[in-house]
């Protein structure tokens, strides 16, 4: 028969993967946390989400639970991180689940991160564009950003607050100023662009999703979302009439789901499931594999503008290779001229955040 001591060690054992020590009341029952792994936990990559108890976070921490690769897997947001913490702990995969509440437990939640997910931040409502959070989502990104750059300065950033255009370059900045800033480590995620075209185009030629390759290039906000359809996979030709209509469903996806929504939130889920695609494939590329080729709003020589979505080859360092263009139509070149025209004032707005 176990002992009271023995007992009370488990317990605690299985307390410290719900909630940090300062989460918790300790010394009731004579009860103390102990830090620890399940036994049996995987092994794999450990994982951050910044802002994992809002409207994307929580299906993003509910979907990273299910990933193999991630072993451990912080949850951190400044409201409600506890209660998803223990919903998501239940969950009877390998990774273990670690929440995190507030400013003065940020640190604890990225030291030792080897990827960091940041969907924290307001959404979209009806009538607002992605460049109207930037006055709320640019400061929330650069706090988060200080906070990698001290405690887990290696580790890939996958960037989803919006406007992706702008927190990018602010993530660079911060990075520049501590001191870490390495181009192969910071991506935007674009994902749902991509995702998106998949489908529409499917529906279009009647095909299944899956069996689709759309490269969507840009950045990822209004006409600075290019979808090359010239280069779709099965090869296929358009109308003049299925190219508008697609370049602008693509274009304006989100907006279709905040309609839809009328004013109850966002693109959540969907944005959630692009997230957790691309997170997969960072960590496919940390563990080693080869030829893991996404879309990506990263640091770039593709045009002149310092950032720019593209296909990027991911690797152990992040971003391996960022390939170029390739042909372009006429319509796709005149679609890259005003995306380059909307992207660069984006990304200039960003950078001056931190620089003023």
């Amino acid at each position: 028969m176990n002992s009271n001591a023995d007992v009370n060690q488990r317990i605690a054992r299985i307390s410290a993967h719900i909630n940090p020590p300062n989460l918790q009341m300790e010394g009731v029952s004579g009860l103390k946390q102990v830090n620890c792994r399940a036994k049996g936990g995987s092994s794999g990559f450990k994982v951050a989400v910044l802002g994992a108890a809002g409207g994307i976070g929580q299906p993003l921490a509910m979907l990273m639970k299910m990933n193999p690769l991630v072993s451990v897997l912080h949850l951190y947001d400044v409201v409600n991180s506890p209660g998803v913490t223990a919903d998501i702990s239940h969950m009877d995969t390998g990774a273990v689940v670690r929440g995190f509440l507030g400013q003065q437990q940020l640190e604890d939640a990225l030291t030792g991160m080897d990827l960091v997910i940041i969907p924290a931040g307001v959404p979209r409502k009806p009538g607002m564009m992605r460049d109207d959070l930037f006055n709320i989502n640019a400061g929330i990104v650069k706090t988060l950003c200080e906070g990698i750059a001290k405690c887990c300065p290696k580790a890939i950033i996958n960037v989803i607050s919006n406007p992706v255009n702008s927190t990018v370059p602010i993530a660079a900045e911060v990075f520049k100023k501590a001191g870490t800033y390495d181009p192969r480590r910071l991506l935007g995620v674009t994902m749902l662009d991509v995702v998106r075209a998949k489908t529409f185009v499917a529906e279009v030629l009647g095909l299944d999703p899956r069996e689709v390759e759309v490269p969507v290039v840009g950045g990822h906000a209004g006409v600075t979302i290019l979808p090359l359809l010239s280069q779709i996979k099965p090869p296929c030709s358009f109308t003049s009439e299925e190219t508008d209509y697609l370049t602008s469903r693509i274009q304006n996806g989100g907006t279709e789901v905040v309609e839809a929504k009328a004013g109850a939130g966002s693109a959540t889920l969907s944005m959630a499931y692009a997230a957790v695609k691309f997170a997969d494939a960072c960590l496919r590329g940390l563990r080693g594999d080869a030829s893991i080729v996404e879309c990506a709003f990263v640091p770039s020589q593709v045009t002149e503008l310092p950032f720019f979505a593209s296909k990027v080859r991911l690797g152990r360092n992040g971003v391996e290779e960022i390939y170029p263009l390739g042909p372009l139509n006429e319509y796709e070149r005149v679609g890259l001229e005003k995306a380059k025209k909307d992207l660069g004032s984006s990304i200039e707005k960003g950078i001056s955040f931190v620089r003023k």
